[in-house]
């Protein structure tokens, strides 16, 4: 940014895709947005299971009745 330019606006050579719209984010922020939590979450998915949560989920599965249990009613 130089004197020349407003505070808060495109450096030269970056022009707005869109002026911003109700959210007031420009397409190309959007874009870039969408990308960045797309890979985070592409990330986190690829991320085991910690064993302490595999261990819960047993345990609470092993807790539910069964519905073929006649010991439950």
């Amino acid at each position: 940014m130089n004197e020349d330019e407003p505070a808060g606006g495109f450096p030269q050579g970056d022009q707005a895709t869109r002026v911003r719209g109700e959210n007031g984010l420009n397409d190309q922020t959007q874009r870039r947005i969408g990308n960045h939590l797309r890979a985070l979450y592409d990330s986190v998915v690829q991320q085991p299971i910690p064993d302490r949560f595999r261990d819960l989920i047993a345990r609470l599965e092993d807790e539910q009745p069964k519905p073929d249990d006649p010991t439950e009613a």
